[in-house]
């Protein structure tokens, strides 16, 4: 079975909007939240695996700028603020590559994480 999901990526000004699609597009008959994680929404994508789904990812250019440079580098650095929870080192290393240039964007994490999923189609319009 193929369902389709529509993010508004016009609507996506940071991390926490997208997760708030999300967690509305994919958790209303749970009982939990999907919080702002990449490793959750992984996990929540496997259900997918199986049947598949289709996502359309609506205004993806305007997202893409929202999760872009800015974005990403204020949540590595969140990250660098809580000592002893990360890998400090690896996320020193993709602080230092983002801001060299070289680094991968949060839009960019998370089309890779929809990428790990073959039963998933995921449309950037």
């Amino acid at each position: 079975m193929t369902d389709d999901y529509r993010i508004e990526g016009a609507a996506v000004h940071g991390i926490a909007d997208l997760y708030a699609q999300l967690d509305a597009l994919l958790m209303a008959d749970a009982s939990w939240t999907l919080g702002p994680s990449l490793d959750a929404l992984h996990d929540v994508l496997h259900r997918f695996d199986g049947e598949g789904a289709t996502f359309v990812w609506a205004d993806h250019e305007h997202s893409r700028e929202a999760l872009g440079v800015e974005e990403t580098r204020r949540w590595l650095q969140a990250k660098l603020d809580q000592p002893g929870r990360f890998d400090q080192p690896r996320i020193r290393r993709q602080l230092d590559e983002l801001l060299a240039g070289t680094g991968t964007t949060y839009f960019e994490l998370v089309l890779e994480v929809f990428a790990e999923h073959p039963g998933i189609r995921l449309e950037l319009r």
